[in-house]
């Protein structure tokens, strides 16, 4: 469903990410890992078509900037991006409309419920607490009822119980045949559901770890091998994570 292949993405001289290859099939969670600066959010931005690139990215088939592509793919960055003055609600509602998905009533207020939204379905995205903005922003990804989504940071800022609901969505996508690329610092977090680990290092994948292979080493052991015991952002790297 995502197919990444030869990616690299220059900012002048820096090289941000070198020759990335990898895909993620329906119904497949795959993690990127990595410290600070890697180079997970400049690949995730680039499948999403926010950044220029060399290399080819196709989402079903489709050339990732391409209509057919975005159709398919729902995105929640690492930080929030809300239209201020739309409520929740006309946060869906907007979207639905621009990806002419069908309106169904019982499965947006199912989401809104099980994020603890549906009492703030009409008050403005400014007016919500970090927290909540995170929680509409996974919602906006989740309306269009996409076929490949990308989790960019998706369980900073959220409460115990939003991050307990959020990882049951993830296994719940799984089984639904979406295909999910997740980026996280919190290791603790992807043990139990992951079918494939990316760890990534200066721009570059360092390892690649499968869940049905035996390894003598927890992912948590292979992650400070490989970038560091005390995990210290790599200098130069122009991203955030």
């Amino acid at each position: 469903m995502l197919d990444i292949r030869h990616v690299t993405k220059r900012y002048g001289k820096l090289v941000a990410n070198h020759d990335i290859s990898f895909s993620v099939d329906e119904g497949k969670i795959a993690i990127l890992m990595g410290p600070n600066g890697a180079g997970k959010s400049t690949i995730i931005k680039c499948i999403a078509g926010l950044l220029r690139f060399e290399g080819e990215i196709t989402i079903g088939g489709f050339p990732n900037k391409s209509i057919e592509a975005k159709k398919l793919l729902g995105y929640v960055p690492e930080m929030p991006a809300l239209y201020e003055a739309l409520t929740v609600a006309e946060h869906l509602e907007f979207l639905r409309r621009a990806y002419k998905v069908p309106e169904d009533k019982p499965y947006t207020d199912a989401l809104l419920e099980r994020f603890e939204l549906y009492e703030k379905r009409d008050t403005l995205a400014k007016e919500l607490s970090k927290g909540m903005q995170q929680k509409l922003s996974i919602l906006c990804a989740l309306t269009i009822r996409p076929r490949a989504i990308i989790f960019d940071e998706p369980l900073v800022g959220l409460d115990p119980y939003a991050i307990r609901e959020l990882t049951k969505l993830f296994r719940e996508l799984r089984e639904a045949g979406v295909a999910q690329l997740i980026s996280t610092h919190m290791i603790s977090t992807v043990e139990d559901y992951w079918d494939v680990v990316h760890i990534m290092n200066k721009g570059e994948f360092a390892a690649t770890r499968y869940n049905n292979e035996c390894h003598e080493q927890s992912l948590e052991e292979l992650f400070f091998q490989l970038t560091g015991e005390d995990g210290k952002p790599i200098t130069g790297e122009k991203e955030e994570s």
